[in-house]
């Protein structure tokens, strides 16, 4: 590039931009690298969230059964509720419980598998399904009789059985006639304690399992006529029966429970991948002063040759334009590669299996991320070597000083607006999202403020008596110093590195600090209140130690609080989950195990008036009541206006029978309905008493803790996974912010180990001042990261996902020591090629 043509198009532009970066291109790599982590994993996480969240929409009539679901509680409809659904369309009914499966004499070799499995037995009508087909392992399932039985593979395998063997549920023994292969409505009937079975209905009443009082959910689908309007219908049916207590769903949330979870997540980890592409930004930043450092003796050519301002801008715009094309060409070609790769690893995993993993818009918005990204870090250094005068740039080893021109500020202003609009526009929930960016900017923010206090605290200290030390501390201040560089890098690092440890750790011990060691051995579903003294007298026999407590159960739901009904709330209230749906209830004439008495008083035992509540105390500060309020909740089928009597602090940790609502007794106690149970057992479990129970009682179902522990510890070991999975592209941006510092430093400080070793400095003495320079740095910046590291683990524990705060102490500190020496090393590593630089080498390129 010795020469400038007359004519300067962008063709001639682009032509000496292509010549030198043909030459140069090692010199972007850094540019390409951080481009690239930060789009692929924005379009990865965007494109793999909306192809799951967009499969469960697509077949919403599928995974929900129908075009429409009325599903209630304890009860079935009446002939004039059915009567009114089959004039909306064709109608299907099913069945759902919580059932014991058993073997049956000759199924199995004896001894193999348990006795006795907890399942959902579904009992289905000859319409089902509706929409999908009901398939088993070789073949569509036929209709089924009374006395048959398709089951889950899991089943199968815990009871060791098969097709062609028996199955008993209650007083009744079933055929099995194949092992499912596709339940179509399974991701609409949601979280599940165990595998399926389904037989017809006729074939659950012939269990004896449904008596008055049992837990059991009655489902309606509707198929609708085409062009059918499912909110018109849904409005009808609430209409014609106001005070039915329906929960009715539609095609378009099939699953709103799977689909909000992923919906979170998804932008929880969108925005952790947003996190890593702006702190991959300033890597960027880096690299391109690092680049155009090097190229300053040609651009200082290009000007005393007639190269104007423009031409430069335009040169180098090219060069950095084209690399940053092709790295979020390359990060979003990962974004389409990845969610395939996944989809096809982990498919088993996910509630539906995406057909169609390709989605335009996370590719689209990754894109714009990352051009907004690169025009926002890019821009400023390249505008200031466009502006700096031809003997600036050729004394700039020396003379340091950052201009800042008004082109700059507008075009730093203007992206960034952009791209905080584009990041809330693009976020399910714009506040939770403007909060994480919010705070990734502070920490920034921070950490620059930190930077440019070390620097003035060492330009204003004492001399040191040591030359290796007055070394040290001159390379903070001096002209050219890398300071605030290194301690954003080395800040953004270690801060992530305590982060993901407190996250992964705090969801490791999330199971092992919550569950006490009093926490129940097992619950037991549905026992008949006239066998109650039974149930007693037999565990009382097997196991004379047991600690048993029995209370009430029913189904009940939350319809009006503060004179509104919540149907006609446009959203619930923040962390209003027990609106959703039904909710146990139960009813007492003392204070239940686990909760505290905070306001108000409880209730006489012999109490016969008005029906009262006793109510959890977040949940009143929630809906915004209190002691002397009304609530109404419907309890099969009849709305009970009652007053709040007290508030309780509810100890959901003890894993007992916590409920939000206790009635007192004389409101529900002639209702029908069941008792539940949970027996603490002294040393290990006792088979011999869970055999005698489903013998007396072959209505009961016994749930094991530590299944469900199991099931919720496996779930947790993946959001871990997802999570540090994420962060760790975090840390690399981290890192990568680093070596572009260091590489932005790169000729200053090999001009300074040559100058040193001319002195007499050995290498290791160069190496040690640089290595004693890092120290120091991490060591003020330890106690900064564990602060700010702690604080986001806790924002994302407790507020995001609302578990329990538990990080591993010892895990957080060993992680930060860690991580320091890690980024120790990387820069000791990066400054190792500086110390084999010839002096006369150096000393040309002044």
């Amino acid at each position: 590039m010795s020469d400038v043509p007359e004519a300067r198009g962008w063709s001639t532009h682009w032509r000496l931009a292509r010549r030198d970066l043909a030459r140069s291109f090692r010199g972007l790599r850094l540019l390409f690298i951080c481009l690239f982590l930060g789009v692929a994993t924005l379009a990865t996480i965007g494109s793999l969230t909306a192809a799951i969240t967009g499969e469960i929409s697509s077949r919403g009539r599928e995974l929900l059964g129908g075009d429409v679901e009325i599903a209630l509680s304890q009860r079935e409809v009446t002939a004039e509720q059915k009567a009114a659904f089959r004039r909306e369309g064709a109608l299907s009914e099913t069945v759902r419980l919580r059932a014991m499966a058993q073997r049956s004499v000759g199924a199995a070799t004896p001894g193999e598998g348990p006795a006795a499995v907890l399942t959902e037995l579904k009992g289905v009508d000859g319409a089902y399904p509706l929409y999908g087909s009901l398939t088993v392992q070789g073949s569509r399932a036929a209709s089924l009789g009374p006395g048959e039985v398709v089951i889950g593979q899991a089943l199968a395998d815990r009871l060791t059985i098969r097709t062609g063997d028996a199955l008993r549920y209650g007083n009744a023994s079933f055929l099995i006639r194949g092992i499912i292969a596709d339940e179509p409505d399974r991701v609409g009937e949601g979280f599940t304690l165990g595998p399926v079975a389904i037989t017809t209905i006729e074939g659950v009443r012939r269990t004896g399992l449904i008596q008055p009082g049992s837990l059991y959910t009655s489902k309606y689908r509707l198929r609708l006529p085409p062009q059918t309007d499912v909110e018109q219908v849904r409005d009808r049916l609430k209409q014609a029966f106001p005070e039915a207590g329906f929960e009715i769903k539609d095609r378009e949330r099939a699953a709103p429970g799977t689909s909000r979870f992923f919906e979170r997540l998804g932008q929880f980890l969108s925005l952790i991948g947003l996190a890593a592409l702006a702190i991959a930004g300033i890597g960027v930043s880096n690299g391109v002063t690092s680049y155009l450092t090097l190229k300053r003796n040609g651009i200082a050519t290009l000007k005393i040759l007639g190269a104007t301002s423009g031409d430069i801008a335009r040169i180098y715009l090219l060069q950095i334009g084209a690399v940053a094309a092709v790295a979020i060409l390359c990060g979003l070609g990962a974004g389409v590669i990845i969610p395939f790769a996944l989809v096809r690893a982990i498919g088993d995993l996910l509630p539906v299996q995406p057909a169609n993993v390709l989605s335009v818009t996370p590719l689209v918005v990754s894109g714009l991320y990352g051009l907004l990204i690169a025009l926002l870090f890019t821009l400023p250094p390249l505008l200031r070597a466009r502006t700096t005068p031809a003997a600036g740039l050729f004394r700039e080893t020396v003379d340091n000083q950052r201009r800042v021109d008004r082109l700059t500020v507008v075009t730093v202003t203007l992206t960034s607006l952009v791209l905080l609009v584009l990041a809330l526009g693009t976020a399910r929930e714009p506040l939770f999202a403007a909060a994480v960016l919010a705070a990734v900017g502070a920490v920034v923010v921070l950490l620059l403020g930190i930077g440019y206090a070390l620097r003035v605290a060492a330009r204003r200290m004492p001399p040191a008596r040591h030359p290796f030390l007055r070394l040290v501390v001159a390379n903070l201040h001096r002209p050219g110093a890398q300071t605030t560089a290194l301690v954003i890098a080395l800040g953004l690092g270690l801060t992530l590195f305590v982060t993901l440890a407190a996250i992964q750790s705090s969801l490791s011990n999330e199971m092992r600090t919550t569950v006490p060691e009093t926490a129940p051995d097992q619950f037991v579903l549905d026992i008949p209140m006239a066998q109650q003294q039974a149930f007693r007298a037999l565990v009382a026999q097997h196991a004379p130690h047991a600690e048993l407590n029995l209370v009430p159960a029913l189904r009940g739901t939350i319809v009006a609080f503060a004179g509104q009904r919540v149907s006609d709330l446009k959203a619930l209230p923040e962390g209003a989950w027990f609106l959703r749906g039904e909710r146990g209830v139960t009813y007492s004439d003392v204070l239940p195990e686990g909760s505290e008495l905070v306001e108000g008083q409880w209730w006489p035992s012999s109490y016969s008036g008005p029906p009262l509540i006793s109510l959890d105390r977040e949940a009143a500060q929630i809906m915004g009541v209190g002691v002397g309020d009304s609530l109404t909740v419907s309890v099969l089928g009849r709305e009970i206006d009652a007053r709040i009597a007290s508030l309780r602090q509810v100890n959901w940790e003890t894993m007992g029978f916590n409920y939000i609502v206790v009635f007192s007794p004389n409101t529900l106690r002639t209702a029908p309905h069941s008792l539940t149970a949970t027996i603490s057992l002294p040393g290990t479990s006792n088979p011999a008493m869970t055999r005698a129970l489903l013998s007396a009682f072959p209505s009961i179902s016994i749930i094991e803790v530590s299944d469900v522990l199991t099931q919720v510890t496996t779930l947790l070991g993946y959001m871990s996974t997802a999570i540090v999975l994420a962060g760790s592209v975090t840390i690399l941006a981290g890192i990568a912010v680093l070596i572009g510092a260091i590489a932005a430093s790169r000729q200053r400080r090999a001009y300074d180990s040559v100058i040193l070793k001319v002195l007499g400095a050995t290498r290791g003495q160069i190496l040690g001042a640089q290595a004693l320079e890092y120290a120091l740095l991490a060591t003020v910046l330890a106690g900064v990261a564990l602060a700010l590291g702690l604080g986001a683990g806790w924002f994302v524990i407790v507020r995001v996902f609302e578990f329990h705060w538990a990080p591993d102490w010892l895990l957080v500190l060993a992680t930060l020591a860690g991580g320091a020496i890690l980024t120790l090393g990387i820069g000791l590593v990066g400054s190792i090629p500086l110390l084999s630089v010839r002096p006369a080498s150096a000393f040309r390129q002044v």
